[in-house]
């Protein structure tokens, strides 16, 4: 599944609108260059469960920020800097995924052998200085019914 996002707001809409279908124990990786609009779809979906998109930095140097207060708990990783696996498993990463949050994590490629079995993906690609390109890949049944249900809503409302 793909959507074609042509501005900064889209993507932050496309992120509201998926924030809309997660529910507790959901995990969310995200994929793609420097640049290619990874926070700026976190702050989507943050904003969808309810935390001001203002309050969302990337988390770059501590590799996890936890915001507590909203629909949902919402730990947003970023492993850009990660240098070394064991630091991830050092922050208890794996208690991260059961923890009854939403666990979205930037540069997901960085984990490697330790990505969870079910997941959604999403691989942002920039296509030109304002478009993005979002590929969606469910792994796991709850997440294939999760992107079907999104994909339905995002064609109804195509002002996206």
């Amino acid at each position: 599944m793909q959507i074609i996002s042509t501005a900064e707001q889209a993507t932050l809409k496309i992120g509201k609108a998926l924030a809309k279908k997660l529910k507790k124990g959901d995990i969310v990786c995200l994929f793609g260059q420097l640049g290619s609009g990874k926070t700026v779809l976190a702050k989507g979906i943050a904003s969808g469960l309810g935390i001001d998109k203002k309050n969302i930095i990337s988390p770059t140097f501590v590799l996890i920020r936890e915001y507590k207060k909203a629909r949902l708990p919402f730990y947003h990783f970023d492993l850009y800097r990660l240098v070394n696996l064991r630091e991830i498993l050092a922050l208890g990463y794996e208690e991260y995924l059961e923890a009854g949050g939403l666990v979205l994590i930037e540069w997901a490629d960085r984990l490697k052998g330790y990505l969870p079995q079910e997941y959604i993906k999403i691989e942002l690609i920039i296509k030109n200085e304002k478009k993005r390109l979002l590929k969606f890949s469910a792994y796991g049944r709850r997440y294939k019914d999760l992107l079907k249900a999104f994909m339905q809503d995002i064609t109804k409302n195509s002002r996206l």
